[in-house]
């Protein structure tokens, strides 16, 4: 037998007797390199009727193994591990590696770059995705109702307290920065608007547009987006983190329903915050639009009240708020259904929780415009 420290060797002899392949020295990681560059020299000239020689083999791990199996072969490495000569420990590993190279090498070859199947191919997945997505979104929808319908009725298992806190929490702590960013957008709308009709001489109609914007769209917009990024995810990170520390088993254990323990109030909580926010945000954005208009247009806040009274209805209005209920629910489901899909880990969580609020927002614009659809065919 070959020494410990001797290197890796492979000589390759041709008699009349046939080629024989002797394997000598240690067959390790640290000969690794060496034993790559001999198993390449010798790529090819290697066949069935080789014979091998193991006697003066050493040491080999799974590394020298592998260069083995690289250079016989997945058939001949199977062959060599019945080997009766070598120890058993060897013919084990050398049957290991020959196994997981037919389990995973075989036919494994790099992809071509097929350039526009690629993009097809990726279009397609995403789709795929897409559709599942929206599967799962209307099955939990369907249990989210399925739990509203079987708690409505039973007063004794309404979650008061859990609603009240929440309301506070997706409500109530909104309100500054909802009543900020509308008063802000409401300043650059009226800007802008009163710019653009400067050159028409129609400055004064800077008050309807401020009105039809924010009592039709920007109002509950603007208040559904930033739930969406505010609220969503905090929904999703609360269960989503239940469901990592295994709350949520325990809850099903205790025989509780975690839909109507966990779902239930967030969703009645938003349903309830989002028409309020969004009225605030109406009057904010208005707010915003006539000190813009006191200041560049020198308009008098009766001025701006008379027109705003006068072109103004009541139906505009109704048509921004009907909306509400609507986004919120959706904003709100999105975000409890994707705490329930994290896997256990932070990283989950935080992928979830990115997850929940890109859907939101998608799922409220779209809404939005196929609103905005809807209005205009019918004449609102």
């Amino acid at each position: 037998m070959a020494t410990a420290s001797s290197p890796g060797s492979a000589t390759l002899t041709r008699d009349a007797g046939g080629t024989r392949l002797a394997l000598a020295g240690d067959w390790t990681l640290p000969y690794y390199t060496a034993l790559q560059r001999r198993a390449g020299e010798l790529g090819g000239t290697i066949d069935g009727d080789v014979t091998v020689d193991t006697g003066q083999l050493g040491a080999m791990d799974t590394s020298g193994a592998f260069v083995i199996a690289e250079l016989l072969g997945s058939a001949r490495t199977q062959a060599l591990a019945q080997d009766e000569a070598l120890p058993p420990a060897r013919r084990a590993l050398l049957k290991t590696v020959g196994d997981a190279i037919d389990t995973y090498c075989t036919g494994v070859r790099r992809p071509r770059d097929a350039g526009f199947v690629v993009m097809l191919e990726r279009i397609g997945r995403a789709m795929e995705g897409f559709w599942k997505q929206t599967a799962k979104l209307l099955a939990f929808i369907g249990i989210t109702l399925q739990g509203f319908l079987a708690t409505a009725w039973r007063p004794s298992r309404w979650r008061v307290t859990s609603l009240v806190s929440h309301i506070e929490q997706t409500g109530l702590d909104a309100v500054p920065i909802l009543a900020l960013l509308s008063f802000m957008v409401g300043c650059v709308v009226a800007f802008l608007g009163s710019t653009a009709l400067a050159s028409y001489g129609a400055s004064v109609f800077t008050v309807d547009l401020i009105g039809f914007a924010f009592l039709r769209e920007f109002g509950v917009l603007l208040t559904a987006i930033l739930l969406a990024g505010r609220t969503a995810s905090a929904f999703t990170a609360q269960i989503g983190s239940m469901k990592s520390r295994e709350e949520i088993d325990a809850i099903r254990t205790l025989g509780l329903d975690p839909v109507e323990l966990l779902v239930l109030p967030r969703v009645l909580a938003l349903l309830i915050a989002l028409p309020l926010l969004t009225f605030l945000a109406m009057v904010a954005g208005i707010v915003g639009g006539a000190v813009v208009c006191m200041a560049v247009l020198k308009m008098s806040p009766s001025m701006f009240l008379t027109m705003f009274q006068a072109d103004m209805s009541l139906g505009q209005f109704l048509v921004g708020i009907a909306k509400a209920p609507v986004f919120a629910f959706m904003i709100a489901v999105i975000g409890c259904m994707e705490g329930f899909k994290v896997s256990g880990s932070a990283q989950s969580v935080g992928e979830h929780t990115t997850s929940a609020v890109v859907q939101s927002i998608f799922v409220v614009i779209l809404l939005d415009a196929m609103a905005a659809l809807f209005y205009m065919e019918m004449g609102w």
